[in-house]
Protein backbone atom coordinates (compact mmCIF):
# COMPACT_ATOMS: atom_id res chain seq x y z
CA UNK A 1 0.00 0.00 0.00
CA UNK A 2 1.45 3.36 -1.07
CA UNK A 3 2.00 5.86 1.78
CA UNK A 4 -0.64 8.58 2.15
CA UNK A 5 0.75 12.11 1.57
CA UNK A 6 0.21 14.57 4.42
CA UNK A 7 -0.60 18.27 4.71
CA UNK A 8 1.24 20.35 7.31
CA UNK A 9 -1.39 22.49 9.11
CA UNK A 10 -0.88 25.07 11.86
CA UNK A 11 -3.91 26.38 13.78
CA UNK A 12 -3.79 29.13 16.40
CA UNK A 13 -6.66 30.39 18.55
CA UNK A 14 -6.55 33.65 20.50
CA UNK A 15 -9.00 35.75 22.50
CA UNK A 16 -7.69 39.26 21.86
CA UNK A 17 -9.82 40.94 24.56
CA UNK A 18 -11.05 43.53 21.99
CA UNK A 19 -7.58 45.07 21.78
CA UNK A 20 -4.98 45.38 19.05
CA UNK A 21 -1.92 43.16 19.30
CA UNK A 22 1.66 44.39 19.49
CA UNK A 23 2.77 43.17 16.05
CA UNK A 24 6.51 42.62 16.72
CA UNK A 25 5.83 40.79 19.99
CA UNK A 26 3.14 38.56 18.50
CA UNK A 27 5.36 37.89 15.48
CA UNK A 28 8.21 36.68 17.71
CA UNK A 29 5.86 34.31 19.52
CA UNK A 30 4.55 33.03 16.19
CA UNK A 31 8.10 32.53 14.95
CA UNK A 32 8.90 30.40 17.99
CA UNK A 33 5.68 28.43 17.56
CA UNK A 34 6.52 27.69 13.91
CA UNK A 35 9.80 26.17 15.06
CA UNK A 36 8.41 23.96 17.82
CA UNK A 37 9.23 20.36 16.84
CA UNK A 38 9.55 21.49 13.20
CA UNK A 39 12.17 22.86 10.82
CA UNK A 40 9.92 23.99 7.96
CA UNK A 41 6.98 26.35 7.65
CA UNK A 42 3.49 24.81 7.72
CA UNK A 43 1.65 24.67 4.40
CA UNK A 44 -1.55 26.12 5.86
CA UNK A 45 -1.94 28.56 8.74
CA UNK A 46 -5.39 29.13 10.25
CA UNK A 47 -5.90 31.82 12.90
CA UNK A 48 -9.06 31.69 15.00
CA UNK A 49 -9.88 34.94 16.78
CA UNK A 50 -12.34 35.83 19.52
CA UNK A 51 -13.09 39.33 20.78
CA UNK A 52 -10.86 40.41 17.92
CA UNK A 53 -12.14 44.00 17.99
CA UNK A 54 -14.55 46.22 19.93
CA UNK A 55 -18.19 45.29 19.43
CA UNK A 56 -19.11 48.31 17.28
CA UNK A 57 -16.32 47.71 14.75
CA UNK A 58 -17.01 43.98 14.74
CA UNK A 59 -20.71 44.44 14.02
CA UNK A 60 -19.99 46.87 11.19
CA UNK A 61 -17.27 44.66 9.73
CA UNK A 62 -15.79 45.39 6.31
CA UNK A 63 -13.18 48.15 6.14
CA UNK A 64 -13.83 49.16 9.77
CA UNK A 65 -12.68 45.72 10.91
CA UNK A 66 -9.87 45.25 8.38
CA UNK A 67 -7.19 47.05 10.46
CA UNK A 68 -7.56 44.39 13.16
CA UNK A 69 -7.14 41.55 10.65
CA UNK A 70 -4.18 43.37 9.11
CA UNK A 71 -2.21 43.34 12.35
CA UNK A 72 -2.33 39.54 12.44
CA UNK A 73 -1.45 39.41 8.76
CA UNK A 74 1.61 41.55 9.47
CA UNK A 75 2.63 39.35 12.40
CA UNK A 76 2.36 36.18 10.29
CA UNK A 77 4.35 37.86 7.50
CA UNK A 78 7.16 38.95 9.86
CA UNK A 79 7.38 35.57 11.60
CA UNK A 80 7.28 33.56 8.39
CA UNK A 81 9.79 35.76 6.57
CA UNK A 82 12.28 35.42 9.42
CA UNK A 83 11.72 31.67 9.59
CA UNK A 84 12.10 31.29 5.82
CA UNK A 85 15.32 33.30 5.82
CA UNK A 86 16.81 30.83 8.27
CA UNK A 87 15.29 27.80 6.54
CA UNK A 88 17.05 28.52 3.21
CA UNK A 89 15.75 25.35 1.64
CA UNK A 90 13.09 26.46 -0.78
CA UNK A 91 12.30 29.66 -2.65
CA UNK A 92 9.39 31.80 -1.46
CA UNK A 93 7.64 34.82 -2.92
CA UNK A 94 9.48 38.14 -2.49
CA UNK A 95 6.54 39.64 -0.57
CA UNK A 96 6.59 36.81 1.98
CA UNK A 97 6.01 33.06 2.12
CA UNK A 98 2.26 33.21 2.80
CA UNK A 99 -0.72 34.45 0.88
CA UNK A 100 -3.72 35.55 2.91
CA UNK A 101 -6.40 33.53 1.16
CA UNK A 102 -9.43 34.85 3.04
CA UNK A 103 -10.80 36.35 6.24
CA UNK A 104 -14.29 36.07 7.65
CA UNK A 105 -16.03 37.05 10.84
CA UNK A 106 -19.28 36.76 12.71
CA UNK A 107 -19.31 39.71 15.06
CA UNK A 108 -16.19 39.58 17.24
CA UNK A 109 -15.23 36.05 16.17
CA UNK A 110 -13.00 35.80 13.13
CA UNK A 111 -10.97 33.37 11.08
CA UNK A 112 -7.99 33.86 8.76
CA UNK A 113 -6.55 31.41 6.23
CA UNK A 114 -2.96 31.62 4.97
CA UNK A 115 -1.36 29.28 2.43
CA UNK A 116 2.16 28.81 1.10
CA UNK A 117 0.54 27.82 -2.20
CA UNK A 118 -2.74 29.66 -2.58
CA UNK A 119 -3.36 27.93 -5.93
CA UNK A 120 -3.74 24.66 -4.01
CA UNK A 121 -6.90 25.97 -2.31
CA UNK A 122 -10.08 25.20 -4.28
CA UNK A 123 -13.84 25.49 -3.78
CA UNK A 124 -13.54 27.78 -0.76
CA UNK A 125 -16.77 28.20 1.22
CA UNK A 126 -17.65 30.18 4.32
CA UNK A 127 -20.50 30.29 6.80
CA UNK A 128 -21.43 31.77 10.16
CA UNK A 129 -23.87 31.49 13.04
CA UNK A 130 -24.54 33.82 15.97
CA UNK A 131 -25.78 32.77 19.40
CA UNK A 132 -25.18 35.84 21.50
CA UNK A 133 -27.90 38.21 22.69
CA UNK A 134 -30.76 37.94 20.21
CA UNK A 135 -28.60 35.47 18.22
CA UNK A 136 -26.20 38.28 17.36
CA UNK A 137 -22.49 37.79 16.85
CA UNK A 138 -21.15 38.94 20.20
CA UNK A 139 -20.85 35.16 20.60
CA UNK A 140 -20.84 32.85 17.61
CA UNK A 141 -18.93 30.67 15.19
CA UNK A 142 -17.54 31.11 11.70
CA UNK A 143 -16.47 28.33 9.35
CA UNK A 144 -14.34 27.75 6.27
CA UNK A 145 -14.33 24.72 3.98
CA UNK A 146 -11.98 24.02 1.08
CA UNK A 147 -10.50 21.35 -1.14
CA UNK A 148 -6.71 21.30 -1.00
CA UNK A 149 -4.81 19.82 -3.94
CA UNK A 150 -1.13 19.02 -4.29
CA UNK A 151 0.00 18.97 -7.89
CA UNK A 152 3.14 17.88 -9.70
CA UNK A 153 3.83 18.53 -13.36
CA UNK A 154 0.25 19.64 -13.86
CA UNK A 155 -1.30 16.51 -12.34
CA UNK A 156 -3.00 16.17 -8.96
CA UNK A 157 -1.01 13.80 -6.74
CA UNK A 158 -3.18 14.20 -3.63
CA UNK A 159 -6.26 16.06 -2.47
CA UNK A 160 -8.32 16.33 0.66
CA UNK A 161 -11.15 18.47 2.04
CA UNK A 162 -10.78 20.52 5.21
CA UNK A 163 -13.34 22.25 7.43
CA UNK A 164 -12.23 24.82 10.01
CA UNK A 165 -14.48 26.28 12.72
CA UNK A 166 -13.63 29.29 14.86
CA UNK A 167 -15.93 29.63 17.88
CA UNK A 168 -16.56 31.69 20.99
CA UNK A 169 -18.97 30.08 23.46
CA UNK A 170 -20.80 31.57 26.45
CA UNK A 171 -18.64 32.70 29.37
CA UNK A 172 -18.93 32.31 33.18
CA UNK A 173 -18.49 29.18 35.29
CA UNK A 174 -22.21 28.57 35.85
CA UNK A 175 -23.18 28.70 32.16
CA UNK A 176 -22.20 25.11 31.37
CA UNK A 177 -25.57 24.21 29.82
CA UNK A 178 -25.46 27.37 27.68
CA UNK A 179 -22.07 26.35 26.31
CA UNK A 180 -23.46 22.96 25.37
CA UNK A 181 -26.43 24.72 23.78
CA UNK A 182 -24.01 26.92 21.80
CA UNK A 183 -22.43 23.76 20.42
CA UNK A 184 -25.87 22.54 19.40
CA UNK A 185 -26.35 25.84 17.54
CA UNK A 186 -23.06 25.25 15.72
CA UNK A 187 -24.03 21.74 14.64
CA UNK A 188 -27.53 22.75 13.55
CA UNK A 189 -26.86 26.24 12.18
CA UNK A 190 -23.25 26.43 10.93
CA UNK A 191 -24.02 25.02 7.48
CA UNK A 192 -22.23 25.75 4.20
CA UNK A 193 -25.33 26.04 2.02
CA UNK A 194 -28.89 27.20 2.67
CA UNK A 195 -30.59 24.05 4.04
CA UNK A 196 -34.02 25.26 3.02
CA UNK A 197 -32.96 25.56 -0.62
CA UNK A 198 -31.15 22.23 -0.47
CA UNK A 199 -34.26 20.35 0.57
CA UNK A 200 -36.51 22.27 -1.82
CA UNK A 201 -34.19 21.39 -4.71
CA UNK A 202 -34.29 17.65 -4.09
CA UNK A 203 -36.21 15.75 -6.79
CA UNK A 204 -39.44 14.20 -5.59
CA UNK A 205 -39.49 10.43 -5.92
CA UNK A 206 -42.61 9.02 -7.58
CA UNK A 207 -43.51 5.49 -8.65
CA UNK A 208 -45.97 4.41 -11.29
CA UNK A 209 -47.75 2.15 -8.81
CA UNK A 210 -50.04 3.83 -6.36
CA UNK A 211 -50.03 1.25 -3.55
CA UNK A 212 -49.11 2.04 0.03
CA UNK A 213 -45.89 0.01 0.00
CA UNK A 214 -44.46 1.92 -2.93
CA UNK A 215 -45.43 5.26 -1.38
CA UNK A 216 -43.78 4.27 1.91
CA UNK A 217 -40.66 3.22 0.00
CA UNK A 218 -40.59 6.55 -1.82
CA UNK A 219 -40.97 8.47 1.43
CA UNK A 220 -38.12 6.51 3.02
CA UNK A 221 -35.88 7.04 0.01
CA UNK A 222 -36.67 10.75 -0.02
CA UNK A 223 -35.79 10.97 3.68
CA UNK A 224 -32.46 9.22 3.13
CA UNK A 225 -31.57 11.54 0.24
CA UNK A 226 -32.47 14.60 2.34
CA UNK A 227 -30.47 13.36 5.35
CA UNK A 228 -27.39 12.78 3.17
CA UNK A 229 -27.70 16.22 1.56
CA UNK A 230 -28.02 17.94 4.93
CA UNK A 231 -25.15 15.96 6.43
CA UNK A 232 -22.95 17.11 3.56
CA UNK A 233 -23.54 20.81 4.26
CA UNK A 234 -22.95 20.42 7.99
CA UNK A 235 -19.62 20.66 9.81
CA UNK A 236 -19.76 16.86 10.09
CA UNK A 237 -19.57 16.21 6.35
CA UNK A 238 -18.20 12.63 6.07
CA UNK A 239 -15.77 13.50 3.26
CA UNK A 240 -14.09 16.37 5.12
CA UNK A 241 -11.54 16.67 7.93
CA UNK A 242 -12.90 18.86 10.75
CA UNK A 243 -11.01 21.19 13.10
CA UNK A 244 -12.64 23.29 15.85
CA UNK A 245 -10.69 26.08 17.54
CA UNK A 246 -11.71 28.85 19.86
CA UNK A 247 -12.42 30.21 23.29
CA UNK A 248 -14.80 27.42 24.22
CA UNK A 249 -15.01 28.79 27.77
CA UNK A 250 -15.29 25.45 29.57
CA UNK A 251 -14.04 25.85 33.14
CA UNK A 252 -13.04 23.81 36.21
CA UNK A 253 -16.19 24.48 38.25
CA UNK A 254 -19.78 25.68 38.03
CA UNK A 255 -19.16 28.37 40.67
CA UNK A 256 -16.59 31.06 41.33
CA UNK A 257 -13.67 30.16 43.60
CA UNK A 258 -13.93 30.69 47.35
CA UNK A 259 -11.54 33.10 49.04
CA UNK A 260 -9.44 30.18 50.36
CA UNK A 261 -9.50 28.16 47.10
CA UNK A 262 -6.35 26.35 45.99
CA UNK A 263 -5.27 27.40 42.51
CA UNK A 264 -3.18 25.47 39.97
CA UNK A 265 0.57 25.84 40.28
CA UNK A 266 3.01 25.89 37.37
CA UNK A 267 5.76 24.35 39.52
CA UNK A 268 5.99 20.67 38.49
CA UNK A 269 7.16 19.75 42.01
CA UNK A 270 4.07 21.26 43.62
CA UNK A 271 1.26 18.97 44.84
CA UNK A 272 -1.06 21.51 43.22
CA UNK A 273 0.58 21.31 39.81
CA UNK A 274 -1.92 22.24 37.10
CA UNK A 275 -1.89 18.71 35.65
CA UNK A 276 -3.88 17.56 38.70
CA UNK A 277 -6.68 20.00 37.81
CA UNK A 278 -7.32 18.52 34.35
CA UNK A 279 -9.66 15.93 35.87
CA UNK A 280 -12.03 18.79 36.72
CA UNK A 281 -12.10 20.18 33.16
CA UNK A 282 -15.71 20.67 32.07
CA UNK A 283 -15.02 20.11 28.37
CA UNK A 284 -13.43 16.71 28.95
CA UNK A 285 -16.35 15.61 31.13
CA UNK A 286 -19.11 16.96 28.89
CA UNK A 287 -17.51 15.49 25.78
CA UNK A 288 -17.21 12.08 27.42
CA UNK A 289 -20.90 12.30 28.38
CA UNK A 290 -21.86 13.01 24.76
CA UNK A 291 -23.15 16.52 25.42
CA UNK A 292 -20.68 18.59 23.38
CA UNK A 293 -17.92 18.47 20.72
CA UNK A 294 -19.19 15.06 19.62
CA UNK A 295 -16.58 12.69 18.20
CA UNK A 296 -13.74 15.21 18.36
CA UNK A 297 -10.25 14.38 19.63
CA UNK A 298 -7.69 16.57 21.37
CA UNK A 299 -3.95 16.22 21.79
CA UNK A 300 -2.60 15.85 25.32
CA UNK A 301 -2.65 19.13 27.24
CA UNK A 302 0.80 19.89 28.66
CA UNK A 303 0.39 23.63 29.27
CA UNK A 304 -1.20 25.56 32.16
CA UNK A 305 -4.72 26.98 32.01
CA UNK A 306 -4.85 29.84 29.53
CA UNK A 307 -7.38 32.07 31.38
CA UNK A 308 -7.82 34.27 33.41
CA UNK A 309 -4.47 36.05 33.70
CA UNK A 310 -3.62 39.17 35.68
CA UNK A 311 -0.57 40.81 34.12
CA UNK A 312 2.17 42.43 36.20
CA UNK A 313 3.03 46.08 35.51
CA UNK A 314 5.36 46.60 32.58
CA UNK A 315 8.96 47.28 33.52
CA UNK A 316 10.61 50.34 31.98
CA UNK A 317 13.76 49.85 29.90
CA UNK A 318 16.80 51.90 30.84
CA UNK A 319 17.06 55.01 28.71
CA UNK A 320 20.81 54.54 28.10
CA UNK A 321 20.39 51.10 26.55
CA UNK A 322 19.28 50.22 23.04
CA UNK A 323 17.29 47.06 22.46
CA UNK A 324 19.01 44.08 20.90
CA UNK A 325 17.30 40.80 20.12
CA UNK A 326 18.01 39.27 23.56
CA UNK A 327 16.60 42.34 25.29
CA UNK A 328 13.56 42.25 23.04
CA UNK A 329 12.92 38.63 24.03
CA UNK A 330 13.22 39.51 27.72
CA UNK A 331 10.85 42.46 27.25
CA UNK A 332 8.33 40.05 25.72
CA UNK A 333 8.32 37.93 28.89
CA UNK A 334 5.22 39.03 30.77
CA UNK A 335 4.87 38.10 34.42
CA UNK A 336 1.35 37.08 35.38
CA UNK A 337 -0.76 35.49 38.09
CA UNK A 338 -4.25 34.03 38.24
CA UNK A 339 -7.27 36.30 38.68
CA UNK A 340 -8.68 35.34 42.07
CA UNK A 341 -12.36 35.85 41.16
CA UNK A 342 -12.31 33.23 38.37
CA UNK A 343 -11.20 29.62 38.34
CA UNK A 344 -8.29 29.24 35.95
CA UNK A 345 -9.42 27.23 32.96
CA UNK A 346 -8.32 25.70 29.71
CA UNK A 347 -10.80 27.90 27.85
CA UNK A 348 -8.78 28.09 24.64
CA UNK A 349 -8.78 24.76 22.81
CA UNK A 350 -8.28 23.13 19.42
CA UNK A 351 -9.90 19.80 18.60
CA UNK A 352 -10.16 17.66 15.48
CA UNK A 353 -11.92 14.67 13.98
CA UNK A 354 -9.51 11.81 13.48
CA UNK A 355 -9.57 9.56 10.43
CA UNK A 356 -12.70 7.36 10.66
CA UNK A 357 -12.29 3.60 11.12
CA UNK A 358 -14.04 2.78 7.83
CA UNK A 359 -11.48 4.86 5.91
CA UNK A 360 -8.61 3.08 7.64
CA UNK A 361 -9.75 -0.15 6.04
CA UNK A 362 -8.49 1.14 2.68
CA UNK A 363 -5.74 3.52 3.84
CA UNK A 364 -4.19 1.48 6.64
CA UNK A 365 -3.68 2.72 10.18
CA UNK A 366 -3.44 6.37 9.13
CA UNK A 367 -4.21 9.03 11.73
CA UNK A 368 -3.72 12.70 12.45
CA UNK A 369 -0.11 13.13 13.53
CA UNK A 370 0.23 15.93 16.09
CA UNK A 371 3.53 17.80 15.94
CA UNK A 372 2.83 20.32 18.71
CA UNK A 373 0.00 21.44 20.98
CA UNK A 374 0.98 24.31 23.24
CA UNK A 375 0.27 27.85 24.41
CA UNK A 376 2.35 30.87 23.45
CA UNK A 377 3.56 33.18 26.25
CA UNK A 378 1.22 35.76 27.71
CA UNK A 379 0.94 39.10 25.91
CA UNK A 380 0.01 42.42 27.50
CA UNK A 381 -3.07 43.01 25.39
CA UNK A 382 -5.11 40.03 26.67
CA UNK A 383 -6.03 38.01 29.75
CA UNK A 384 -5.85 34.84 27.61
CA UNK A 385 -2.86 32.97 26.22
CA UNK A 386 -3.07 31.92 22.60
CA UNK A 387 -3.02 28.18 21.91
CA UNK A 388 -1.67 26.50 18.79
CA UNK A 389 -1.88 23.06 17.24
CA UNK A 390 0.36 21.80 14.47
CA UNK A 391 -0.35 18.47 12.83
CA UNK A 392 0.18 16.40 9.74
CA UNK A 393 -3.19 15.77 8.08
CA UNK A 394 -3.50 12.64 5.91
CA UNK A 395 -4.48 13.75 2.41
CA UNK A 396 -7.28 11.25 1.92
CA UNK A 397 -9.62 12.01 -0.97
CA UNK A 398 -13.17 12.96 0.07
CA UNK A 399 -14.67 9.87 -1.59
CA UNK A 400 -12.42 7.59 0.47
CA UNK A 401 -13.54 9.26 3.68
CA UNK A 402 -17.21 8.59 2.90
CA UNK A 403 -18.43 5.28 4.41
CA UNK A 404 -19.63 2.46 2.18
CA UNK A 405 -23.20 1.25 2.61
CA UNK A 406 -22.03 -1.72 4.71
CA UNK A 407 -19.80 0.50 6.86
CA UNK A 408 -22.68 2.95 7.29
CA UNK A 409 -24.98 0.20 8.56
CA UNK A 410 -22.29 -1.18 10.86
CA UNK A 411 -21.62 2.24 12.39
CA UNK A 412 -25.33 2.79 13.07
CA UNK A 413 -25.27 -0.17 15.44
CA UNK A 414 -22.51 1.35 17.58
CA UNK A 415 -22.91 3.64 20.56
CA UNK A 416 -22.28 6.46 20.37
CA UNK A 417 -22.89 6.82 16.66
CA UNK A 418 -20.13 8.65 14.82
CA UNK A 419 -21.42 12.20 14.06
CA UNK A 420 -20.28 11.74 10.44
CA UNK A 421 -22.88 8.97 10.22
CA UNK A 422 -25.71 10.64 12.12
CA UNK A 423 -25.76 14.25 13.28
CA UNK A 424 -26.14 14.71 17.05
CA UNK A 425 -28.66 17.51 16.39
CA UNK A 426 -30.97 18.20 13.42
CA UNK A 427 -30.16 20.93 10.91
CA UNK A 428 -32.00 24.22 11.40
CA UNK A 429 -33.78 24.88 8.09
CA UNK A 430 -34.20 28.59 8.91
CA UNK A 431 -30.56 29.16 9.87
CA UNK A 432 -29.49 31.14 6.79
CA UNK A 433 -32.63 33.31 6.66
CA UNK A 434 -32.43 34.00 10.37
CA UNK A 435 -28.75 34.90 10.22
CA UNK A 436 -29.32 37.32 7.30
CA UNK A 437 -32.05 39.10 9.27
CA UNK A 438 -30.00 39.38 12.46
CA UNK A 439 -26.96 40.62 10.53
CA UNK A 440 -28.90 43.69 9.38
CA UNK A 441 -29.58 44.58 13.01
CA UNK A 442 -25.91 44.09 13.87
CA UNK A 443 -24.84 46.64 11.27
CA UNK A 444 -27.35 49.19 12.54
CA UNK A 445 -26.34 48.64 16.15
CA UNK A 446 -22.66 48.79 15.25
CA UNK A 447 -22.95 52.15 13.51
CA UNK A 448 -25.11 53.52 16.34
CA UNK A 449 -22.51 52.48 18.91
CA UNK A 450 -19.62 53.87 16.87
CA UNK A 451 -21.35 57.20 16.32
CA UNK A 452 -22.29 57.54 19.98
CA UNK A 453 -18.66 56.99 21.03
CA UNK A 454 -17.25 59.86 18.96
CA UNK A 455 -18.13 63.56 19.11
CA UNK A 456 -16.69 64.03 15.63
CA UNK A 457 -18.81 61.18 14.30
CA UNK A 458 -21.91 62.65 15.95
CA UNK A 459 -21.19 65.99 14.28
CA UNK A 460 -20.77 64.35 10.87
CA UNK A 461 -23.93 62.30 11.37
CA UNK A 462 -26.03 65.32 12.37
CA UNK A 463 -24.61 67.31 9.44
CA UNK A 464 -25.51 64.58 6.96
CA UNK A 465 -29.03 64.34 8.40
CA UNK A 466 -29.52 68.13 8.23
CA UNK A 467 -28.24 68.24 4.64
CA UNK A 468 -30.58 65.40 3.73
CA UNK A 469 -33.55 67.11 5.37
CA UNK A 470 -32.64 70.43 3.72
CA UNK A 471 -32.39 68.81 0.30
CA UNK A 472 -35.74 67.07 0.80
CA UNK A 473 -37.38 70.38 1.91
CA UNK A 474 -35.91 72.32 -1.04
CA UNK A 475 -37.07 69.75 -3.61
CA UNK A 476 -40.54 69.53 -2.09
CA UNK A 477 -41.19 73.27 -2.38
Amino acid sequence: MAPIPTLDVFILTFNAAKREIDIPVFARHLYNAFGQNATTLPELVVISLQEMAPLAQAFIGSYVLNPYFQRYESAVHIAATKFAAEERRRPYRKDGPYTLVTTRNVGMTGIMLFALDSAAVHHLQGTEVGFGAGDMGNKGAVGLRMLYKKEKNGSTVASTELTFVSAHLTAMEWNLEKRNKNWESIVSGLVFEDPKKIVESLPMQRTLQGNEDSEAHDALLQQEVAETALQNISIYKPGSHLFVAGDLNYRLSRSSPASDATFPDVNPESPNHYAHFLARDQLTREKAAGRTLHGLSEAEIKFPPTYKLVLSPKSKPRADLGRNSDEEDSMDQVEWSWALHRWPGWCDRILFLDVPPWAQESTGDVRMDVTAYDAIPAVRSSDHRAVFLRLQVPMIEPDRLVPSESAYEAELSKQPVDPRIRLPYPIDFQSWEHRAMVKKWESTIGWSMLISQSKQAITVFVTVVLIGLGTWWYRSR
